[in-house]
């Protein structure tokens, strides 16, 4: 007998089953936007950065100094989302994936820059305060749309995995019910 033991044996970990249902789905959501936020967040620092240090270094105007940063920040966010953020997503169709991603972001720059156009040349607000304001409202709504877009069309998730109990039974079950074997009240079938 082994000093210190109490004799009890405790049963192997088993690996934590997938969540599933709503509280699931609610979970995954959360993680996603979670990440997307990181990646999104560091985005934006960019963003900023690389418009004020454009406008700093520069005589460009306002929404091209703007729409400079923006690029930056595009190309900076697809290295993010790719191996980060969706990095569990479908893989082949690369191509596809980023025709798709530089479409959707087109129109968040065009939604981004747009805000700051109108704030600027509309009603006249070009502060170096006012910019980065509208810069940033603009990012925002901007941001919202690319979240949906990216998530629903460019990064899409792989198909789930189906449980293996229906597996399991379809593998017990004979695929064609005609073809199982006869009670012994019927007579087998003949095959010509």
């Amino acid at each position: 007998m082994e000093h210190g033991s109490s004799g009890a044996q405790t049963a192997p970990s088993t690996p934590r089953a997938p969540r599933t249902g709503m509280r699931g789905r609610v979970h995954r959501l959360v993680r996603e936007v979670a990440k997307f936020g990181a990646v999104g967040g560091a985005g934006v620092l960019v963003n900023l950065l690389v418009f004020n240090f454009v406008r700093q270094v520069s005589d460009l105007q306002v929404v091209r100094a703007s729409i400079i940063a923006t690029v930056v920040a595009i190309a900076f966010n697809y290295v993010g989302f790719r191996y980060f953020t969706y990095r569990d997503r479908d893989k082949s169709g690369q191509t596809r994936e980023m025709s798709l991603f530089l479409l959707f972001s087109a129109v968040g720059l065009v939604i981004e820059n747009g805000v700051l156009y109108t704030a600027t040349y509309g009603f006249g607000w070009d502060s170096p305060l006012q910019s980065n304001i509208f810069k940033f409202l603009g990012i925002g709504i901007g941001t919202l749309f690319r979240f949906w877009s990216y998530r629903s069309w460019v990064f899409r998730a792989l198909p789930a995995r189906e449980p293996a109990a229906p597996r399991t039974r379809a593998l017990l079950e004979p695929e064609h019910p005609a073809a199982a074997v006869p009670r012994a009240d019927e007579a087998p079938a003949v095959h010509r």
